[in-house]
């Protein structure tokens, strides 16, 4: 195993003024250990919610200031987009110094194909919202929320919030986790050896048999309670893949 390098992933991280504990959990990972990753990849719901990114206060410009001083030290930043800030764009991307992805993505992560997505596309058995999904999702439906009022628009994050909290309370219905028929054609499709995605605040590493062929399928969790992190180092023994909540290592927790 190389421990010289590392990349990490992280995401459902819902981050917002009225969470103070976890962004300070997410400042001192950005100043510990996310200095010493080559690259960190952010698989959506790095907000709790994002209006457009004329909607930026002084909560956003930190988080931004925090991870462009993460991405001048030299660590790669990219991200994709979650259920809860599907509408953050470009003009925030450049100004935390990451890229911004389209998903689902197929990276050669030190010699793996592996594909990174939020999750919530394989959530088929939940109806309701994958309608609520393909509408929010397209362009045509974006650029028409983007050019209404910011007080309009917070409006409606807050009522999506709350239908979100509504649903939450079902989270362990199966409804509400990833199909194994759809993560297993999607590793069809792409080609992919690995899958790595969150959403579903289930962390765990599954295994896939894909037409014969072992596949592993890594869900991260959420950073309500654990900070929970992936680190992927080159290599194919053990301990060069490891999920981990890293909440006992940050200060206050």
């Amino acid at each position: 195993m190389d421990t010289g390098r590392k990349t990490l992933f992280i995401s459902d991280l819902h981050l917002g003024p009225s969470r103070p504990d976890i962004t300070d959990r997410f400042r001192a990972f950005l100043a510990g250990p996310a200095r010493e990753a080559e690259a960190i990849y952010i698989l959506g719901d790095l907000f709790e919610a994002w209006i457009g990114d004329d909607g930026v206060g002084k909560f956003e410009l930190d988080i931004a200031d925090g991870l462009r001083a993460l991405a001048s030290s030299g660590t790669r930043l990219a991200f994709l987009h979650g259920n809860r800030d599907f509408l953050l764009g470009p003009d925030y991307c450049r100004l935390c110094g990451m890229e911004m992805l389209e998903q689902p993505r197929l990276i050669d992560l030190y010699g793996t194909p592996t594909l990174l997505l939020h999750g919530d596309q394989l959530c088929t058995l939940d109806i309701q919202y994958q309608r609520y999904r393909a509408r929010v999702s397209q362009a045509d439906w974006q650029r028409r929320m983007l050019a209404r009022p910011l007080w309009f628009r917070r409006s409606v994050a807050a009522l999506l919030r709350g239908a979100s909290r509504l649903r939450n309370r079902k989270a362990d219905s199966p409804e509400m986790d990833v199909v194994a028929d759809d993560a297993e054609a999607l590793f069809r499709e792409s080609g992919a050896k690995r899958m790595i995605h969150g959403h579903t605040h289930r962390p765990f590493r599954h295994m896939h048999d894909v037409d014969g062929r072992r596949r592993e399928r890594i869900v991260l969790g959420d950073w309500y309670t654990q900070g929970s992190v992936l680190t992927i180092r080159p290599g194919d023994d053990a301990e060069s893949v490891e999920l981990q909540s890293l909440v006992r290592d940050f200060p206050g927790d």
